[in-house]
């Protein structure tokens, strides 16, 4: 932590600060981001589902399945940076290889990105395990908690 302004060292992508630090708290926003992009970064209008670049990059054949199943590990890596049971780290997995397989047939998978959300699973976990094992920066009425 910078002791002269108090904050949390951070990193700028994509013109959002994201924390570079190993803390649960860093951890929390780096995967919360991760999965708002790779799931809820746009709306359908008219629809008002949201969608994000799993579902997108998905309708590139092969190439966007590897892209996306890389983002979606760098979520498991991250939670098991936590310490996250190896268990649950297997659900996860399984998670991102199921959303993987489907998203590999041909159209039916492309439909299947836009109900099946395994990166958002896979935060639920982590936050439950970020609140179970880390009850100091817990989230409480959307601002973390001092």
């Amino acid at each position: 932590m910078d002791t002269q302004t108090n904050r949390r060292p951070t990193a700028t992508i994509v013109g959002i600060a994201l924390p570079t630090g190993t803390d649960a708290a860093s951890v929390r926003a780096r995967v919360s981001a991760m999965e708002k992009l790779l799931e809820r970064s746009f709306v359908i209008p008219g629809v008002n589902m949201p969608i994000g670049l799993d579902a997108l990059i998905g309708l590139v054949p092969v190439l966007g399945d590897i892209v996306t199943t890389a983002m979606g590990a760098y979520i498991i890596w991250e939670a098991r940076n936590l310490g996250i049971s190896k268990w649950k780290l297997g659900r996860m997995g399984l998670n991102v290889l199921f959303d993987t397989a489907i998203g590999a047939i041909p159209v039916v998978g492309d439909a299947a990105d836009f109900v099946f959300r395994s990166n958002s699973k896979n935060l639920k976990m982590i936050l439950k395990h970020i609140d179970k094992h880390h009850p100091e920066v817990r989230v409480i009425e959307g601002q973390i908690k001092p």
